[in-house]
């Protein structure tokens, strides 16, 4: 249990390196810094063009290490201590800079942070394939690893209200220690508020308190705030936790493989087995092509969610709304906390991995046609719903995808006699990284063909609403459909990957 916890905290550092400023970027960049929306999408394109390049390369050379201390240990170590330390860069801009000054920044930033995070990333993810052989406890570190991951995306949701916080009013730098403190203290005041409510069952105060998350409460919407400073001091504090983080994997986490079967292997893996030869393997195919049409219908519209909080929830009161949307991640922590455990603890129980994912994603698709109606000003807290269902449910399926990709590794093995867990884990972020490249380059077009306009605040055209809100819900159900279909092709029962370790066993003896 202590190394699926450990193992769990490495989420931390792959939600906020690769998934944090996708949508934060839209909060500094474009509410507040003008910048179009097309140009943050496309900054944020050029950001995952990198790195498809360099995931294959991490895969490869990770898959290729021998070390006392490993083949992935020694890569997750670096690549959370650089990007720990690079993470501030991503928002060291001043105000003032012209739009082309800020587009290039965001690309030249964006590039050395991103190899850092794959340089962590990808041997992080191969070394989860790595943890057990038995086909029930890989669900298991999956359900650990998808409920502690909900846990650290409470960083993805306060992110937006951290910075835009009026403790960041008229703030310099030199105010930062002051401010920071007052954050703080409030935080904890708000912490204990929330326990109390909690410990006598009073839902009506958790509700109440969810307005003003962490102790942060919304002005008029007019307020001087820094909120570019309030992002510089936020990137580093995550920064420093994921370093903390790092040290805990390197330190606390065993490879099972590399010191019972590869160390003594002398088979090297090419680098072109990172991409074309890993895609060889048919039940890979049908992974992947289940997790693209799933993340890219997420991908086209996750930044309207935000939109649809802040200016139809909240008419374009961006404190209030980015606080709401602070609110919606504790209960996306809640929910999806719940979910690897409900669809990992329980329905896995009856149903094989490939039932066990048709059913989270016919519970996805009821959850998002009622995001139509659980966003509305009228009664704004059903918006955290939306967010808590959601999550529960996309918990569910990232723990699935990861406990099957172990199984399609074991597969590989038996057809190649290599362990390499590096190829794949790269040629999979690879794959789904050109849905997210063409996903979050779609998003900021969807944004402008919408009709939003930044500079109207509160006083969007209703039809830009109505868009907002319809693809918020029919794009994604359309992705999951997709997928749905995908995976009723998948070949791999529980029973056929019990006749394939014992043939591996037989092979080169248990780990």
């Amino acid at each position: 249990m202590g190394a699926k916890i450990i193992y769990g905290l490495g989420s931390g550092n792959d939600m906020w390196g690769n998934w944090l400023y996708p949508t934060f970027a839209w909060t500094v960049f474009n509410m507040y810094l003008g910048l179009p929306g097309k140009m943050i999408s496309l900054a944020l394109t050029m950001r995952l063009v990198w790195d498809i390049f360099t995931d294959p390369f991490f895969g490869w050379w990770s898959d290729n290490t021998r070390t006392r201390f490993g083949r992935r240990r020694p890569f997750i170590l670096a690549g959370s201590v650089l990007a720990g330390i690079t993470f501030p860069l991503l928002f060291l801009v001043g105000d003032g800079w012209t739009d082309n000054a800020y587009f290039l920044w965001m690309i030249f930033s964006s590039i050395i942070f991103m190899t850092m995070v794959s340089c962590f990333n990808v041997p992080y993810q191969s070394l989860g394939a790595e943890l057990s052989p038995d086909y029930k406890e890989r669900t298991a570190i999956y359900a650990f690893k998808g409920s502690i991951q909900k846990i650290m995306e409470i960083g993805m949701f306060v992110a937006p209200a951290f910075a835009t916080a009026l403790a960041w009013e008229n703030a310099t730098l030199a105010d930062v220690p002051e401010r920071l403190g007052g954050i703080i203290s409030g935080g904890f005041h708000w912490l204990g508020q929330l326990g109390g409510a909690i410990a006598s069952l009073d839902m009506m105060g958790i509700l109440e308190l969810t307005k003003t998350p962490m102790g942060m409460s919304s002005g008029t919407g007019e307020e001087n705030v820094n909120v570019v400073l309030g992002a510089q001091v936020y990137a580093s504090i995550l920064g420093g936790v994921m370093i903390l983080i790092g040290f805990a994997l390197f330190f606390g986490l065993k490879e099972r493989y590399y010191k019972n079967f590869v160390q003594t292997s002398h088979q090297k893996v090419r680098i072109t087995e990172t991409i074309w030869e890993a895609l060889k393997c048919k039940p890979f195919r049908v992974q992947l092509s289940m997790g693209l049409a799933y993340s890219l219908g997420l991908s086209m519209v996750g930044t309207l969610g935000l939109y649809a909080t802040v200016y139809y929830v909240s008419g374009g009161n961006r404190t209030e709304g980015n606080l709401w949307n602070a609110g919606m991640g504790f209960f996306n922590m809640i929910f999806g906390f719940l979910g690897p455990i409900v669809f990992g603890g329980f329905v896995s129980r009856w149903l094989d991995k490939r039932g066990t994912i048709l059913a989270i994603q016919s519970c996805a698709m009821v959850v998002f046609a009622a995001t139509w109606w659980l966003y509305t000003p009228e009664v704004k807290w059903l918006q955290l719903f939306a967010s808590g269902l959601i999550a529960f449910t996309q918990a569910g399926f990232w723990m699935m995808y990861g406990s099957i990709g172990a199984d399609v590794i074991d597969f590989d093995e038996l057809q190649s006699g290599k362990r390499r867990e590096g190829a794949f884990t790269a040629c999979g972020t690879y794959v789904m990284k050109v849905g997210m490249v063409l996903g979050t380059f779609i998003t900021g077009f969807v944004l402008d063909w919408t009709g939003f306009d930044a500079d109207l605040v509160g006083d969007q055209d209703p039809s830009a609403i109505f868009w907002i809100r319809f693809l918020l819900a029919a794009v994604p159900i359309a992705g999951i459909i997709l997928s749905f279909v995908m995976i009723l092709s998948f070949p791999l029962s529980r029973q056929k990957m019990q006749e394939i370790r014992n043939e591996l066993e037989a092979r080169r003896g248990t780990v």
